[in-house]
């Protein structure tokens, strides 16, 4: 059988439901361990989700954090030359210093007081004001980012989740089309916009359920976090057209 990659966002998702649910995906992984190629793509940081390697039963085989703007691959989690180098040509040595400065016009969003990789990453409360805020960043080249009603991500252009691993999977030479990708908010959604196959979580934001309603090949699963994970990826690894799955990678949106 071929192998499996599960590229799944962290927060929510994998790390999301009961302690049964998390404890039933890990165990399932595990025992399948062999086939299965594990990828963390995250909002979070490199250091929080190595610390968060040491911690998890099952260990993650690469790292694509802080929105896609980070990238460390196994086993010694170092950098994958290729996307070093596409992610530093779309972030100017100045650009923090140009979305710090265009950011001081609106005070009503607050930085995040622990940011990585090649992005500025904010709080806000007011949807107006982020989308003020949005326009201002965006005339300076860069691509902005709201999620889960409180975070604002200002991003190099053309890079998120989505985007980078695409840019992963064909550096490591590894297959979309046996790739499940899996989130629950909308900085997840560029994942789901890849055309691969996808799950969304049943505690999925109401912002991203809408967003990804004609996409044919994002399955939104009746189950919470982990559980939700887990009942997509024991039917993806299957081989053949079965239990909803098309040509052996596609989720049929008849299993909604």
């Amino acid at each position: 059988m071929e192998q499996t990659i599960l590229a799944t966002d962290l927060d929510g998702t994998f790390l999301g439901g009961s302690p049964a649910q998390r404890a039933a995906l890990y165990d399932w992984i595990a025992r399948h361990r062999a086939r299965i190629v594990l990828i963390f793509v995250s909002g979070r940081g490199q250091d929080f989700m190595r610390q968060l390697t040491n911690e998890l039963p099952v260990r993650p085989d690469h790292l694509i954090g802080d929105v896609g703007t980070s990238v460390a691959v196994g086993p010694t989690y170092a950098p994958l030359p290729a996307v070093e180098r596409w992610l530093d040509a779309r972030w100017p040595a100045d650009a923090g210093a140009q979305i710090d400065r265009a950011m001081r016009r609106h005070p009503n969003l607050r930085p995040q007081s622990v940011v990585s990789g090649r992005r500025r990453s904010y709080d806000y409360e007011d949807p107006a004001h982020a989308l003020q805020a949005c326009g201002d960043v965006q005339r300076l080249g860069f691509d902005t980012l709201l999620s889960d009603g409180r975070f604002f991500d200002v991003l190099p252009r053309g890079v998120q989740k989505g985007p980078t691993l695409l840019r992963t999977l064909a550096a490591l030479g590894l297959p979309a089309r046996r790739t499940l990708v899996a989130g629950d908010t909308l900085n997840d959604l560029s994942m789901f916009q890849t055309g691969l196959a996808g799950v969304a979580v049943a505690n999925r934001e109401a912002a991203l359920d809408a967003a990804i309603r004609n996409n044919n090949n994002v399955y939104r699963s009746p189950h919470p976090g982990a559980a939700g994970v887990l009942d997509a990826l024991r039917r993806f690894h299957q081989p053949g057209d079965a239990n909803g799955f098309i040509a052996g990678h596609r989720l049929s949106q008849a299993t909604v």
